[in-house]
């Protein structure tokens, strides 16, 4: 009898060791599986898939910080491409001045209402004139705040009867805001001030 109560008591003392094991396991795999599924979501949350002529296209998602040069460069590009592309209509004219407006402060409202008040906007209108340009290159400084860049570009003012090619460079300073559908870089172009704008030649049509 005391053989058999031996037997049971081994038995127990295995089921319990074994029982013990089984436990430590389950929770070992429950806690590698938790670990497994946050690594897979924090990989997925850390992509982005953008929708493009019917075709998905991954991107990843970073800083704000590591993007700035790129939003700096292109919202003083998006600017000047506003601000100087003109055609002899006043809504066209009226609809990129207005976008452009929403990218920089009082210094570019102030040199509109001087161009308009030299008439230079009815002139484009009267005289059929288009105004292009070409953004040569972009510098912006991110090691100071607000960031200052310079612009270097190509204006081509086009007339009936001749195409006047200027060299434009510009400067001015970059602020933080919030982003807008008017402002999607969510920057300010502040003390705009134009260094050089004069003719590189003057071609007959």
């Amino acid at each position: 009898m005391f053989q058999q109560l031996k037997n049971i008591d081994s038995a127990f003392k295995h089921i319990r060791s074994f029982s013990f094991l089984l436990i430590i396991g389950c929770i070992a795999l429950c806690c590698y599986t938790v670990y497994k599924s946050y690594q897979v979501v924090q990989a997925t949350q850390a992509k982005v898939y953008i929708l493009a002529n019917g075709k998905a296209i991954e991107a990843f998602s970073s800083e704000r910080k590591d993007n700035i040069p790129v939003e700096a460069r292109d919202h003083v590009r998006m600017f000047h491409y506003y601000f100087f592309t003109l055609h002899p209509d006043d809504k066209v004219i009226q609809s990129n001045i207005k976008t452009a407006l929403y990218l920089a402060d009082a210094t570019a409202q102030t040199q509109y209402d001087n161009l308009r008040e030299n008439s230079y906007y009815a002139n484009i209108i009267s005289g059929n004139i288009s105004q292009a340009i070409t953004i040569d290159s972009i510098r912006v400084n991110i090691n100071q705040y607000p960031f200052y860049w310079r612009c270097y570009a190509t204006e081509k003012i086009i007339r009936s009867t001749s195409i006047v090619t200027r060299d434009l460079i510009t400067e001015g300073y970059l602020r933080t805001v919030s982003r807008s559908d008017n402002n999607p870089h969510g920057f300010l172009i502040e003390r705009w001030n134009t260094i050089q704008n004069k003719d590189l030649k003057v071609e007959t049509r």
